[in-house]
């Protein structure tokens, strides 16, 4: 509800050391938001400041003025899932709480700790609570595996489904977590290696899922052509869908196949840029990035974990030494990093590798 009370009117230069005073001298009610206009900021005071306070304020601050305004209250701060569940839960396990959600659309992914799976429902009932645009949560019930790169999950609260669509930079994608894989920590490369390719290059996307380093690639530049490759029907059937809701129809180009097969017999010697977000295995396709690659050469963007104590030093030494095998030759790195955090002493690296 509008409040009128007593504040400081400062010019918007002088504001920061004017709050960082008042705050110091205990005069800013905070539970009311500061104004701003195009000049000046108001600060709401909860009572009137002493003669010394104001002498204070005037010396060190020359141009505030007390004045009135009217002000509205702050919105209260989200509650947190500890928080939602301080009361629900034993004391001991709320420290076991997951830290971080995986969320996908409107669906949110964690990760249960044994210790908590009698409890799994609370929580997916608190997560829906504290997040307003969560309409599913899933637990994970195992690891990434397989070819096609899947994981079982168990639903703890909301709607019973594994689709959702995703957005992400100006895209949308269809995605079902239970069929194709995509991981939303990803986005920050997505980006990356979107603004690095350049109008009229070829790029092919070895292991495209349902397509967000080859759409993002085609939004950001309209001359460019992407050949979006990968071995699970479902996920290439979703990739067509994201490519027709992106508009996207005459830059990005679905295959379904195996990468070393599709780069051998339909894609050599294409590329001026190959993506190999494979990295429990990509360096076992190396030689299809390779064949891939125009014959005058160019950039391997390379993913993969790293285990302690391995390095990216020593996964750079692995990469240069399968393109070599591959006839071809690493002429630098361009960029290696580590992205990702993925357990405990593992993390997902990039390479972006100049190969000739």
């Amino acid at each position: 509800m509008p409040k009128s009370t007593i504040c400081i009117k400062v010019p918007k230069d002088q504001g920061e050391r004017t709050i960082a005073l008042a705050n110091k001298l205990e005069l800013i009610d905070k539970s009311l938001g500061i104004q701003r206009d195009e000049n000046n900021l108001c600060i709401p005071l909860i009572r009137q400041p002493e003669e010394n306070e104001l002498a204070t304020l005037k010396n060190q601050v020359p141009n505030c003025q007390l004045t009135t305004s009217v002000f509205t209250g702050k919105k209260p701060p989200a509650e947190t899932l500890i928080q939602a569940l301080e009361k629900h839960l034993p004391s001991h396990l709320l420290a076991s709480l997951p830290q971080a959600l995986d969320i996908i659309g409107d669906i949110a992914i964690i990760e249960v700790p044994p210790e908590l799976k009698t409890y799994e429902n609370l929580i997916g009932e608190a997560i829906l609570k504290t997040h307003r645009n969560i309409r599913t949560v899933l637990a994970k019930a195992g690891a990434i595996s397989g070819t096609y790169r899947l994981r079982e999950f168990t639903f703890i609260a909301g709607e019973h489904k594994t689709q959702t669509v995703h957005r992400e930079f100006g895209c949308q994608y269809h995605v079902d977590v239970a069929k194709a894989y995509f991981s939303p920590r990803l986005s920050h490369e997505h980006q990356r290696v979107a603004s690095l390719v350049q109008t009229g290059e070829t790029v092919v996307d070895l292991f495209a899922g349902v397509g967000p380093f080859s759409i993002l690639i085609a939004k950001k530049n309209p001359k460019v052509k992407v050949y979006a490759v990968d071995i699970n029907p479902e996920a290439v059937e979703l990739l067509k869908v994201n490519v027709r809701v992106n508009r996207v129809e005459n830059r990005v180009f679905p295959i379904l196949g195996d990468a070393k097969q599709i780069a051998a017999n339909k894609l050599k010697g294409l590329a001026d840029g190959v993506i190999m977000n494979l990295p429990e295995t990509a360096i076992e396709f190396v030689d299809a990035a390779c064949q891939a690659i125009k014959p005058q050469g160019g950039i391997i963007h390379f993913y993969a974990f790293v285990r302690s104590p391995d390095s990216v030093e020593n996964q750079k030494l692995r990469f240069s030494e399968a393109v070599r095998k591959a006839g071809r030759k690493v002429e630098s790195f361009l960029y290696a990093k580590s992205i990702r955090e993925t357990a405990p002493y593992e993390s997902q690296i990039v390479l972006d590798a100049k190969v000739a």
